[in-house]
C-alpha cells in the first residue's frame, strides 16, 4: 500500500473542533477552490510571495503544484509538511510546517492560510497550537518561528495569544513597497501545551524517519 512508503498519509492532528492531515486529490481541489475565491481583503498583501495576487485560476493551480512540490521534495533534513485543516469534515485552509536540518536545530517554521468564510472564528488559533503540539510534543522542537507583517493584526494576535516573542524584524518589498515582516520566535519555555490540551498525534511513529528522528529501534519523542 502507499502509505507503507508514504506514512504520511496516516499522520493526523485532532482538536475539539479540528483535523489536519494531508489532503487527498478531491480535498486538494477544494483547498484550491477556497484559494481561487480569495483568503484575504485584495486590497491587503499578507504574503511576502504575493501568490494571492495571481488570477483566480492560476492561484488556485498554484495550490496545487505546491502541495505537490513540497512531497516531491522531501528530504529528512529538508522538509516542508502542509497540512490541510478540515471543519466538519470539510477543508477550511493550510497549516503548514517546516524545518531544515531539524535533527541539530530542533527549530521549526510555521505558515497558514484560511478561506475568507472561515476567518475570526478562532480556527487560526486553534489548527496553530495543533501544529505546535505537534513540533513540541511529538517532534522535539526546541523553537518555533513565524512571521507577519506590522499590518496584519490577526496574525500577530494569534501568535501573542500562543506565547511568542519578537525575533527582529526584516524589510520585504511587496507591490513593489517596502513593508516591515516581524518576526516571532516561541521557545519551548515558553510554549503553552494547555492550549492544546484536547489535541491529539495519530500516526506519528512511522514517520519519524522522514522527519529525520528515527532511531534503530524506531523509537523517537512521541508517546
Amino acid at each position: 500500500m502507499l502509505i507503507d512508503y508514504w506514512p504520511l498519509l496516516g499522520l493526523r492532528l485532532t482538536t475539539p473542533r479540528l483535523e489536519l492531515r494531508l489532503p487527498r486529490s478531491d480535498e486538494l481541489a477544494a483547498l484550491a477552490d477556497l484559494a481561487r475565491d480569495g483568503v484575504h481583503d485584495p486590497s491587503q498583501m499578507p504574503f511576502s510571495s504575493g501568490w494571492t495576487d495571481l488570477p483566480g485560476t492560476e492561484r488556485a493551480r498554484s495550490v496545487v503544484q505546491h502541495h505537490w512540490l513540497r512531497l516531491g521534495n522531501w528530504k529528512p533534513d529538508d522538509w516542508s509538511l502542509n497540512l490541510a485543516v478540515f471543519l466538519g469534515g470539510r477543508p477550511v485552509g493550510i497549516q503548514a510546517m517546516a524545518a531544515r536540518r531539524f535533527t541539530p536545530a530542533r527549530e521549526v517554521n510555521t505558515a497558514s492560510w484560511l478561506g475568507l468564510s472561515h476567518q475570526s472564528q478562532g480556527i487560526g488559533t486553534e489548527m496553530r497550537a495543533a501544529v505546535l503540539h505537534l513540533a513540541f510534543a511529538g517532534l522535539g522542537a526546541e523553537e518555533a518561528t513565524t512571521g507577519a507583517f506590522a499590518d496584519n493584526a490577526p496574525s500577530l494576535a494569534v501568535s501573542r495569544k500562543l506565547g511568542y516573542v519578537p525575533d527582529g524584524i526584516e524589510r520585504r518589498v511587496v507591490r513593489g513597497e517596502v513593508v516591515i515582516m516581524q518576526r516571532l520566535r516561541l521557545p519551548r519555555d515558553l510554549w503553552r501545551p494547555a492550549l492544546a490540551k484536547d489535541t491529539e498525534i495519530i500516526g506519528l511513529l512511522p514517520c519519524l524517519q522522514l522527519f529525520g528522528l528515527a532511531t534503530d529501534d524506531d523509537t523517537g519523542p512521541a508517546a
